[in-house]
């Protein structure tokens, strides 16, 4: 093997450690992290806490899964706003009923 072919080699192998590095530093985090907000979004259900990408906090009263929809109510005068699911940032899930089901355990015990 001359020194042409060894250095050509070594090119080839460091070109593709770049890009298995490029690959599970930036592609595979960020696909993985969009199957993670598709399921939140897909498992969404009424009367889940949500916050929006604007940080508007509320509660789902209603999704509509044709127009990929859903209304959320805020405030104390339960003011109502349609949102499209991929503003959702985060689902804290039903406060009421976490509530409920810890009051449950408690007489339990």
């Amino acid at each position: 093997m001359d020194q042409s072919t060894g250095s050509a080699l070594q090119l080839i192998i460091t070109i593709v450690v770049m890009l298995a590095a490029f690959y599970f530093v930036l592609i595979r985090p960020q696909s993985q992290k969009e199957k993670e907000e598709t399921a939140m979004r897909k498992n969404l259900q009424i009367g889940d806490e949500v916050i929006t990408i604007g940080g508007i906090m509320g509660r789902v009263v209603s999704i509509n899964d044709d127009t990929d929809s859903m209304v959320i109510e805020t405030g104390a005068d339960r003011t109502k706003i349609r949102l499209k699911k991929w503003a959702l940032s985060s689902v804290n899930g039903d406060k009421k009923d976490d509530k409920k089901s810890e009051k449950k355990d408690d007489k339990k015990k």
